[in-house]
């Protein structure tokens, strides 16, 4: 033991030695005081303060040896503690802690990491709890790991090994892939800890993360079981590994036994089908029939199709046949979702049912038909439709409809609320609850009962809701509420209202109920309520009104906003102090989820200015410390000169932050991207060729990988342009300029994709869905379809040849006789098709439409009723299907009106003022694509059918119009309720009508809140595309501070020669998203000074304004990393001197 002792000991100082380096002579490697940094970042994110100096009651010693207990704290731990927390923090103030700072840099390292006392605080944070616990751990975490990953922790004690194990594992949630760092050797008994651990961290890891521990533990494998490498040879564009004295692996080596994936763990989904391929027969038969199998895969939710499809092949060799296999289907998981499975017994079908709910693979439905039909067979009690699960959704609404009333509430009971109902579904379900009784008064037991198909509840029933029960049932609240419509939760709303006011309605509402709460509900509640606006989710109108009043009340607090920052206007921005300015950056980038690019951008020019006034040449001259302070959010709207001029000392910085930057705040047009990346590149090559780069190099780029031209990628080695494009298959965004090259690269590397694999399609196939051609060009082979789908999942945008080369799959069978056997009807809509392509059926031709049968026409109607961009000529075929189906507009029902959705787009003006149209269901057919004629008509059909008129309607009734109130004309627009429009109108604000009617609707607007040049960001945000209807006089007089609230969708709304009135300065304050949206006709009405400030605005590269003044009155909520660090001290020295 003792000999285990030293051995630790002379660990820790080697991980000192390792650590006492500067960063930039350790690339790739997780820097101590960065990872000590960010998880005190978390600490105070989580809202812990900085502990005070009650160190009596900080930790629980009593189950500490006495010996332990008794030891002198006092001294190297204080020391070492003390440093470290220092350099974690960059804590360079010398009157409070001179005594305990070092002075030589590599002896105060050394001496940090030569700490005999890192066990005892590993048990001590294991005995706090809250504050203590978290910012000791913040800096112990990282500690821990370094000396894990430090050669030689092969002889280290298996208790000490576990114990750092635990307490590391903070440190690593968060690493960049290229800097995980895990150790190159480990005993094998170490590597089974750390595997471990890597399994319990494997839900909360990225692909890549997960990808790196693949990687390494295939081959720790390898390398101690078989004495072979899998690690690339040396001219890979990799670094020198040791491995590489190694002899590389066969390729038929059978190295996945059941001992390695027992190992691997749920990373089993990240192997290739290769790997698998790789297990002896008879120990993957073993280890599927295990219960590890199981257990591996139940927190895996998508496998790629090849891997699916590999293990299913290799799991049923295992059995003589499928219905054997299907005996065991309870064991898939995701594997299910690719299974062939036979006609099963209800037992079976049972089985497999319960493995298929978190599949979305083409053909699954089908296949989850069939095992409901045979669950079903025998039985339709409560119990058989419980057993269904997600699949409940597959019974027809006469099924629903038909259950007995205790089984009917025995299964609204027990279903998930997150079951996807159509809308015919759930009003069977809703009507059979309520007897028939459309507009019955429930109690709130009743409405509870009824939370998981609230969204079918007419909105007279919400109206006329009891609020006190269900106020007082938050998760009740919560999952009635989640799926609702706007006119549904504003109809709620004002039935909550009646015994509720709005400062308790603030206080228990949840979000979706909380963003219909007009800004008039807003500013009656009292002003006690600041504790409670961080945890609610706002939308952008409150959150302007709720940061103006925060801000005026001089209660804004920077660190706390959470959604109200969305509400901050960049004059708030402006006006923080400069010695505030820092910290405030810090709060605000650390809820990137609620920070716009506009936001961003004044932001970081306020920074940048206030770090100018320290140094005019402070880029030039920057600090790695003083970079490492800059937020990385905030550091990518770094103007490009000064990018340039950062100097090479600064590079390990740098490169850390643009490895794990996002650069969805940066606008796509924005010079800084090519700025950012050119800069990185340089760090990396140090002045030499790119073909010297690494591809663990180039992982470095983070996400300005995504930037790389085709030029700049054949520069580099062979290898690494390979890897490259791989890595660049998952960018979320590729420049326009760059793809044809990209594409033409992509071709040339990995050959003609005719001829790619599945699993190479899996890998390749976002960068090469890029091109319409290619995508059109694909080959219909029997996996096509499959990967296509899985990728489709996976995109940011899905082009217009993406959605018709996957109809063509669809319809066409991949081999020749499939296709003789399918020709009579090759071209004809069935039930499987239709269900299977959603909105893509949006591709049948009016002539295939007119083939659909009555019988699939019904079964069918509802999923062709939510296609909102039909053809004149499908929807006149879909409107012929209709009468012949439904018979003549007289004998059409509600519920037929309901399922029909869109298609009624395709009757006449005539037809639709004497449709049965439900003003409950106005809301799901306002996205249709209707023409001005049909809006109106549409009104005078729900006027009709509701006994409505336009003096009549309430806040609800607006709301639940939505598109629809484009319908009235002037007269009845000046008719409606100046006091419920502003109730109504923050839920209505993207509704798109004719300009004209837009005029009308502005003038309500202007009678309702005043003139607009006094018009908030609130009430601009709250107006939405109502401002398109402002003229030109009226659009110059709106304030430039209102400009980014404006609603980008309401941009293209304005005439052009309105929009030419904006000014200059009005137009540079759009910020980049709404600049974006402008068209080009209205491009063409501005002047050449405006166009410039029109293209500054969507390239956030606009002149920094001077700032007037000192700005503001210091923020002494907002405090940074800095700020709490002397606190910080004081409270380890009084724990230390224990």
């Amino acid at each position: 033991m003792a000999s285990k002792g030293r051995t630790f000991l002379l660990l820790l100082t080697v991980a000192g030695a390792a650590l006492a380096k500067p960063a930039s002579m350790v690339p790739g490697k997780p820097d101590f005081k960065d990872m000590a940094k960010k998880l005190m970042m978390k600490c105070q994110n989580m809202g812990y303060q900085m502990p005070m100096m009650q160190h009596n009651s900080i930790f629980n010693y009593s189950d500490l040896p006495v010996k332990e207990r008794n030891q002198d704290l006092s001294s190297s731990s204080l020391s070492t503690l003390l440093d470290a927390l220092n350099l974690a923090t960059g804590d360079t103030s010398k009157d409070s802690v001179d005594s305990v700072i070092m002075a030589d840099s590599d002896e105060t390292s050394n001496k940090m990491w030569n700490c005999t006392k890192l066990r005892q605080m590993i048990r001590l944070m294991r005995n706090s709890s809250g504050a203590y616990a978290c910012y000791i751990q913040a800096v112990v975490a990282p500690m821990s790991w370094t000396t894990l990953t430090t050669p030689g922790e092969n002889n280290m004690d298996s208790d000490d090994y576990d114990a750092m194990l635990w307490a590391a594992k903070p440190a690593l949630q968060d690493m960049p892939p290229s800097r995980l760092n895990l150790p190159p050797e480990v005993k094998a008994q170490y590597m089974e800890k750390i595997m471990n651990m890597m399994r319990d961290m494997h839900d909360t890891m990225s692909d890549q993360q997960r990808a790196c521990v693949v990687k390494w533990v295939k081959e720790q494998i390898t390398q101690k079981y078989f004495n072979c490498t899998m690690m690339p040879p040396s001219d890979s564009g990799e670094e020198s590994k040791p491995s590489e004295s190694m002899e590389r692996c066969n390729r038929s080596l059978k190295w996945l036994n059941l001992k390695a994936m027992k190992t691997i763990g749920p990373y089993l989904s990240r192997l290739t089908p290769q790997d698998v391929d790789s297990s002896p027969r008879d120990k993957l038969c073993e280890f599927f029939q295990s219960a590890w199998f199981k257990s591996n895969l139940s927190s895996v939710s998508k496998m790629n199709p090849s891997l699916s499809k590999t293990f299913l092949k290799r799991i049923q060799e295992c059995y003589s046949g499928k219905k054997e296999l299907a005996e065991h289907a309870d064991k898939l998981g995701t594997l299910a979702c690719y299974y062939d499975a036979p006609d099963l017994p209800p037992d079976l079908s049972r089985k497999l049912l319960s493995q298929l709910d978190n599949c979305d693979n083409p053909g699954v439905r089908t296949l989850r038909k069939r095992l409901v039909q045979s669950v079903m067979s025998n039985s339709t009690s409560a119990q058989s439709v419980l057993e269904l699960g997600s699949s409940v959704t597959l019974l027809s609404p006469t099924q629903l409809f038909a259950l007995p009333d205790t089984d009917l509430k025995a299964v609204l009971k027990n279903v998930r609320p997150n079951v996807p109902w159509s809308k015919s579904q759930l009003k069977a379900l809703v009507m059979a609850y309520l007897g028939g009784k459309k507009c019955k008064e429930v109690t709130s037991e009743e409405l509870i009962a009824l939370q998981s198909v609230a969204e079918g509840l007419p909105s007279c029933v919400l109206k006329r809701i009891r609020p006190r029960e269900i106020l007082d049932d938050p998760d009740a609240l919560r999952n009635i509420s989640k799926r609702m419509r706007r006119g549904q939760l504003k109809a709620m709303l004002l039935g909550l209202r009646k015994d509720a006011d709005p400062s308790e309605l603030l206080q228990k509402l949840p979000g979706p109920l909380l963003q219909v709460m007009s800004l008039n509900d807003l500013r009656k509640t009292n002003s006690t309520f600041w504790d409670q606006v961080e945890k609610k989710n706002w939308s952008q109108s409150q959150a302007a009104y709720l940061a103006k009043r925060m801000h005026d009340e001089n209660q804004l607090n920077y660190r706390r906003l959470r959604s109200v920052l969305q509400g901050v206007t960049c004059k708030m921005i402006g006006k923080v102090a400069d010695r505030d300015t820092l910290d405030m950056t810090q709060a605000i980038t650390e809820t990137p989820q609620w920070l716009s690019k506009v936001q961003a951008i004044c932001a970081s020019r306020k920074l940048f200015s206030t770090l100018e006034k320290e140094r005019a040449d402070y880029f030039k001259t920057i600090s790695e410390d003083e970079l490492d302070n800059i937020p990385t959010l905030l550091l990518l709207h770094l103007p490009p000169a000064k990018v340039k001029d950062l100097p090479d000392s600064a590079c390990p910085v740098f490169l850390d932050k643009m490895e794990v930057a996002n650069l969805s705040s940066l606008p796509v047009q924005a010079p800084s991207r090519p700025a950012l990346l050119q800069r990185a590149l340089r760090c990396l090559s140090k002045g030499k060729d790119l073909s010297e780069l690494t591809t663990e190099d180039v992982s470095r780029l983070g996400q300005l990988l995504c930037e790389l031209s085709a030029s700049q990628l054949r520069l580099m080695n062979p290898n690494v342009t390979r890897s490259s494009l791989r890595a660049m298959a998952t960018c979320p965004h590729i420049p326009q300029r760059n793809r044809a090259d990209l594409i033409q690269l992509l071709i040339q590397t990995f050959k003609d994709p005719s001829d790619w694999s599945a699993e190479t399609m899996e890998v390749l196939g976002p960068l090469l869905l890029l091109d319409d051609n290619a995508t059109s060009a694909l080959p219909n082979k029997p996996w096509m379809k499959d990967v296509l789908y899985f990728l489709k999942s996976r995109l940011s945008y899905i082009s217009d040849a993406l959605k018709k080369k996957l109809f063509y799959l669809t319809i066409t069978p991949p081999s020749n006789a499939e296709r003789r056997k399918r020709a009579a009807d090759a071209d004809a809509p069935t039930i499987t098709f239709i269900e299977e392509l959603g909105a893509d059926n949006v591709f049948w031709t009016p002539e295939q439409m007119d083939k659909m049968s009555t019988e699939i026409f019904i079964s069918t109607v509802e999923i062709l009723g939510r296609i909102t961009d039909y053809s004149a000529d499908q929807l006149k075929m879909l409107q012929k299907k209709a009468t012949e189906v439904f018979g003549q507009v007289s004998q059409i029902t509600e519920s037929v009106v309901m399922q029909m959705g869109c298609i009624t787009r395709g009757f006449s003006n005539t037809d639709l003022k004497t449709l049965p149209l439900s003003l409950d269901a106005m809301e799901d057919i306002a996205d249709c694509s209707w023409m001005e004629s049909q809006m109106q008509s549409v009104w005078m059909g729900v006027a009709k059918y509701n006994n409505l008129t336009a003096q009549g309607l309430g806040a609800a009734e607006m709301v639940m119009l939505n598109q629809f109130i484009c319908g009235l004309n002037q007269s009845e627009i000046r008719q409606l309720n100046k006091e419920a429009f502003k109730d109504a109108v923050g839920s209505m604000g993207d509704i798109r009508c004719p300009y004209q009617v837009a005029q009308h609707l502005k003038s309500l607007a202007v009678s309702a809140f005043g003139d607009p040049s006094i018009w908030t960001e609130a009430h601009v945000s709250d107006l939405g595309n109502i401002i398109a209807g402002l003229d030109r006089t009226e659009l110059a007089s709106l304030k430039e501070s209102v400009c980014p609230f404006l609603s980008k969708t309401a941009i293209p709304l304005i005439p052009a020669d309105n929009f030419a009135a904006l000014s200059v300065t009005q137009l540079e304050a759009l910020g980049p998203d709404n600049a974006a949206m402008v068209t080009t006709e209205q491009q063409e009405a501005l002047g050449d000074e405006q166009r410039a400030a029109l293209q500054r605005a969507e390239t956030g590269s606009q002149e920094q304004k001077p700032n007037t003044g000192e700005s503001g009155a210091p923020s002494l909520s907002v405090e940074g990393i800095s700020a709490f660090m002397k606190p910080l001290l004081f409270f380890l020295i009084g724990l230390l001197l224990l």
